[in-house]
């Protein structure tokens, strides 16, 4: 990106008051390099080529002519997805990824997605870049399968790493097992990452995640639930971090199927570090059998099942719109910053009817609530932020918050948020304590 183009970008961030930490906006400027110049529209207007930003959700037929107005030179960009008045937009366009907030520089999750993968597909070809695709299977079982991988890994040259590891249920691998396998790998070799489980096979070179330059990719099965079948790590520290965090998750729930801590683990991470992920199309995970198996990059032969899927088939409605629409769910933190007071006390701030007010308006919220904790934390070691679109997410959040011993404080989209705001609760707080140990 040229100096003044560059500017120019500053320029048009500035007037649409969008507010973007460096981690988005690498991944701007790498948006308008593939696709040229950006336009801000607030509206849903109609527009055809380039890089397009959008401030407020179109709804109903206004997201009908905005989608049709695109074409695959056209990329879409929601500066503050985390709201879910633009699901219904982003169910119609192609998810290409997300990048997490940012802290107080950056307090939003940042969308991108488009018309199709055939642009990025076509490029990706070219990479210089490749990962080290890595497997593991049960020590004792059948190797025809890891055999099958190492063969077609081969025909592209890409270096790898296949071997077997001891597991506790002798011919099925534990989540703890693939994780701690993964963090091992990690620490010895310098590529990026790419697991692949040993039944599958390659029929192209894999090189979309490194070309897209990300943190983490996988592939959400049915559009919403993550699959570790094929998972992407980047070297970077917040790769790291995620890696580590489904790491320990596996270690400590090891009766949990992997789709789910792999699903926690994502949003654990990408509320505390802006996780830049890449939402693999299904390409990167396409089953023997299936319509599109002969278009595969990477073909798994066995099918999924309960046991990847999850055995509880009322888990679904925990997190399934959030993650077709790529964002943290109300029973997850939003956004959590830390500060410098050396008190191990943490408040919850739970903002409610997300989706009965305007977009800018609980942007704007968010906004207050973060520059307010970072200007006075009032003593707080650590703020978690929830966003709840209905009365059930406010109490789910609640309990959350108080398993956790938090302070929670609940507040609405426009609400005044003034820089003493954590610093007055927490005078209230001592107020209360006072009162009760002196009544």
């Amino acid at each position: 990106m040229t100096e003044g183009t560059h500017a120019n970008l500053d320029d048009l961030l500035q007037s649409g008051g969008i507010r973007l930490g460096r981690a988005q906006r690498q991944r701007l400027d790498w948006l308008t390099g593939q696709y040229g110049a950006p336009t801000l529209d607030d509206s849903g207007g109609i527009r055809h080529n380039g890089v397009v930003i959008l401030k407020e959700p179109p709804s109903g037929a206004a997201a009908e002519l905005f989608y049709r107005s695109l074409n695959p030179a056209s990329a879409v960009v929601i500066a503050s997805s985390e709201n879910p008045g633009f699901d219904f937009l982003k169910s119609k366009l192609t998810e290409f990824g997300t990048v997490g907030p940012c802290g107080v520089d950056g307090p939003h999750e940042m969308w991108w997605g488009g018309i199709g993968w055939s642009k990025f597909h076509a490029a990706a070809a070219a990479c210089t870049l490749r990962p080290r695709v890595v497997s593991c299977y049960p020590r004792g079982s059948d190797a025809a399968a890891a055999f099958a991988l190492r063969h077609s890994l081969e025909r592209f040259g890409l270096a790898s790493h296949i071997e077997p590891i001891d597991a506790q249920l002798g011919d099925r691998l534990l989540c703890f097992e693939k994780a701690e396998f993964m963090l091992r790998m990690w620490n010895r070799y310098r590529e990026p990452l790419l697991f692949v489980e040993a039944g599958a096979v390659l029929r192209e070179a894999p090189l979309l995640p490194c070309f897209l330059g990300c943190d983490v990719a996988l592939h959400k099965w049915n559009r919403w639930e993550m699959s570790a079948r094929t998972l992407y790590i980047g070297r970077t520290s917040a790769a790291q971090m995620l890696l580590r965090t489904w790491q320990h998750l596996a270690a400590s729930y090891p009766a949990i199927w992997e789709g789910y801590l792999l699903d926690q683990a994502w949003s654990l991470t990408s509320s505390q570090v802006p996780l830049d992920t890449v939402w693999l199309p299904r390409s990167y995970h396409a089953l023997a059998g299936d319509l599109g198996a002969m278009r595969a990059t990477v073909l798994h032969g066995e099918q999924t099942t309960t046991l990847d899927l999850g055995p509880d088939p009322a888990f679904a409605g925990l997190v399934r719109t959030a993650r077709r629409a790529g964002r943290t769910g109300a029973r997850d933190a939003f956004l959590v910053m830390t500060s410098k007071a050396e008190a191990d006390k943490g408040i919850a701030v739970i903002l409610r009817d997300i989706s009965a007010t305007n977009a800018g308006a609980v942007a704007a919220t968010v906004e207050a609530v973060t520059g307010a904790y970072a200007a006075d934390c009032g003593g707080y070691g650590r703020l978690e932020l929830s966003l709840c679109a209905w009365q059930d997410d406010v109490g789910a959040a609640r309990e959350a918050a108080t398993q956790a011993r938090y302070r929670i404080l609940e507040i609405a989209p426009g609400q005044h948020i003034a820089n003493d705001f954590f610093a007055h609760h927490a005078a209230d707080d001592s107020v209360m304590t006072a009162r009760h140990l002196f009544p």
